[in-house]
């Protein structure tokens, strides 16, 4: 009898949850892109070092990495809702808080509690999304919110650097109380509804812990290198890894199942070229905003718009992209895409102080496509190689994959600008160094890429996995 209204109230619900997904995931990149453009003018504002300024990036990074496996298990017992919304209200209070810092320490500490927001809503939103959609529109709708990702990092720039050359770096970090707050209210208002994975379960907190302990000795092991101090912090990091791998295979609860990537082939490879992906391409737009800006000269608003490019073409390309994979082969489009990528990062090995800037957008242009191609298509394949009970775990993997590759990505320029230069500010007798680390970030960012195309292409027939999966038995 109360049949009727189901339809018109699953349209609104699915209209609803796209329009706030979507509205969110472009919020985490374009604060992302924004700051990397204004990072010249807080090194000057805050008295920053090479090293510290890459911390800004970094710690945000490692704060999201970390707070994903504890927040998406949370999300599963407690509701997906709940935890998103919270993630919300934590993050407009860390980016609020940014905007009045008055040290680098005071700026990176708001960094990691952003972080932690981020996290909150970050492996939420996916989820949601999964749980609402059916599997045949699947590749639309991770089109259409991929797209937002890249909508946030195309904007990020030039607004960013508008920001910072009218009203200062803080600008940017203030922005985000207004948006925030529309943010949260739009949820509330227009997200009925609750989701929950696996209720009844209980948080296994000293798991969550030994991860977080183990990811931030690796990530900070690494920007201590080649200090004793960074070998040994790696060699812990490591070790605690491979306990937290141990305890969860045997964990009555555990936050992540890493049994699935033993089990599922497609899953685990797709998942690893996500890994790889991001290792090679996250940390080119920071040192390309810095070689703009140092080397070439231009305002922090000029670099914007040139940095632009790579981000438009994968706002325009990501929902095309989705909607070709619930049709096409993934694995075709995704392999595609990597190794237009990888031709991308390596033409970068030959950046020089006078290479014309038109030459540079065709490079980025090119970037944006080749990541586009990949990064719907490799989304909707490991949302499609699992079981619906599992759209929470694979929202996370995918997000954990991005971070940790983003992550390890801002670790990599890091330990290259550490060798490199050292714990010194980027001025005009140094460059040849910076350009030096530059042309290094660049080359293992390409060989790293070129093994993600193995991945890509070896996962197996997506359409075939998906089509007899989990989701249809």
């Amino acid at each position: 009898m109360k049949q009727t209204p189901s339809l018109p109230d699953a349209a609104t619900l699915e209209r609803s949850a796209l329009i706030v997904a979507t509205l969110t995931s472009f919020v985490g990149p374009f604060i992302i892109s924004s700051v990397n453009v204004a990072l010249p003018a807080i090194q000057a504002d805050l008295q920053m070092d090479a090293v510290q300024l890459s911390w800004i990036a970094t710690a945000y990074l490692l704060a999201v990495a970390v707070g994903l496996i504890p927040a998406g298990k949370v999300a599963d017992i407690h509701g997906r809702k709940k935890v998103f919304t919270l993630g919300l209200v934590v993050y407009t209070i860390a980016s609020t808080g940014a905007a009045f810092a008055g040290s680098a320490a005071l700026l990176i500490g708001l960094r990691v509690l952003q972080g932690f927001g981020a996290a909150m809503f970050i492996t939420t939103g996916m989820a949601i999304l999964t749980s609402i959609f059916p599997p045949h529109r699947r590749g639309r709708v991770i089109g259409i919110y991929v797209a937002a990702v890249y909508v946030g990092l195309s904007v990020g720039p030039f607004a960013g650097g508008l920001l910072t050359h009218h009203f200062g770096w803080r600008s940017i970090f203030l922005l985000m109380l207004p948006l925030g707050l529309f943010l949260t209210l739009l949820t509330l208002r227009y997200l009925h509804g609750e989701w929950r994975g696996e209720p009844g379960q209980r948080l296994d907190t000293p798991a969550c812990l030994l991860y977080g302990v183990a990811i931030t000795a690796l990530v900070y092991g690494a920007t201590r290198l080649p200090a004793p101090v960074g070998i040994l912090l790696l060699v812990i990091g490591t070790l605690l890894l491979v306990l937290f791998v141990l305890h969860q295979r045997q964990a009555r609860y555990p936050v992540f199942n890493v049994s699935l990537f033993a089990d599922n082939k497609t899953f685990a490879f797709s998942s690893l070229a996500a890994l790889l992906n991001y290792s090679a391409t996250f940390a080119v737009t920071f040192l390309l905003s810095l070689y703009l800006q140092y080397l070439k000269g231009l305002t922090p608003h000029a670099a914007g718009l040139v940095l632009m490019a790579q981000p438009v073409m994968m706002a325009l390309l990501s929902p095309l992209a989705g909607r070709l994979s619930d049709r096409v082969e993934p694995r075709l489009l995704a392999t595609a895409g990597m190794t237009i990528t990888v031709v991308g990062v390596s033409l970068f090995t030959r950046l020089e102080p006078d290479t014309p800037l038109p030459l540079i957008v065709a490079n980025l242009t090119l970037l944006g496509t080749g990541f586009a191609l990949f990064s719907s298509p490799n989304m909707s394949a490991i949302m499609g190689a699992v079981e619906k009970r599992h759209y929470g775990l694979a929202s996370g993997t995918v997000a954990t994959m991005r971070l940790i590759g983003q992550m390890f990505s801002m670790a990599m320029a890091t330990v290259v600008l550490a060798l490199v230069i050292g714990r010194q500010a980027i001025v005009p007798a140094n460059y040849h160094l910076f350009l030096r680390s530059v042309h290094t970030v660049y080359l293992i960012s390409a060989i790293l890429c070129l093994t993600g195309v193995y991945f890509s292409w070896f996962r197996g027939s997506l359409h075939h996995d998906t089509d007899t999966g989990g989701q249809h038995r």
